[in-house]
């Protein structure tokens, strides 16, 4: 299973220092992405993901600088989630360095612009989704009825979706759903956030999930990348 670090970018910084020794009071503190992600690639990151908060928040990517000054000092793939939801803007987060583009929820009511993403981003495209009942209820579906998470991601996988971003709002990773998941469908499971420790990451691997997105964990200093690497090995 991939071990993939993750930035959360607002207005050009990281929303969290990353300090890994904080508890041993060693090492030097910085908020700065690029700086985030050479350390992180000399422990052994083989991809990244960057979440731009203000292309969330705006609907346009927000933080594209930052991007490049990443890709410009470190050559490893990035995948870049936020503000792109039309293929003119994976064209500039591609431009900009991103490899990877990640999707809301949002693209399945909108399978025109789903289609024209794909044809930009074709492989590099996922979509992020909670698969908890409530949340994909209380999503506004423009659509008659909420979707169930298998009949939604039957759906996109049918549309050409190969990459999923399962998230579940920082609680503990539903294991059962998302081993299902994995042995339904022909895609790339990635699981976001949640796992605590190595041993919550171990269970995680055991799922046959793709990867995991660890981003608070990781930058605090909670779950070192090395022994993170190993126990997804």
């Amino acid at each position: 299973m991939l071990v993939i670090p993750a930035i959360d970018l607002d207005g050009g910084r990281s929303r969290i220092v990353y300090w890994p020794g904080a508890a041993a009071g060693i090492g030097a503190p910085t908020d700065r992405p690029d700086r985030i992600v050479e350390r992180l690639v000399a422990q052994g990151a083989t991809l990244i993901h960057l979440v731009d908060f203000d292309g969330a928040r705006n609907g346009s990517p927000g933080n594209l600088e930052v991007v490049g000054a990443i890709a410009s000092r470190s050559a490893v793939p990035l995948q870049l989630a936020g503000g792109l939801e039309s293929p003119e803007a994976i064209q500039l987060a591609f431009a900009a360095g991103a490899t990877r583009v990640v999707l809301t929820t949002a693209i399945a009511d909108r399978p025109d612009d789903l289609r024209a993403c794909l044809a930009v981003a074709g492989d590099w495209l996922a979509v992020g989704l909670d698969p908890r009942p409530e949340r994909l209820a209380a999503f506004p579906w423009r659509r008659t009825a909420p979707p169930t998470v298998d009949a939604l991601v039957g759906e996109l996988v049918g549309a050409g979706v190969s990459r999923f971003v399962v998230a579940h709002g920082g609680t503990d990773p539903d294991l059962e759903r998302v081993r299902s998941l994995v042995r339904s469908y022909d895609a790339d499971i990635l699981v976001a956030g949640g796992v605590r420790d190595l041993d919550g990451l171990r269970r995680l691997r055991d799922t046959g999930a793709s990867g995991v997105i660890l981003g608070e964990a990781l930058l605090s200093g909670a779950i070192e990348l090395p022994a993170a690497l190993e126990a997804a090995a």
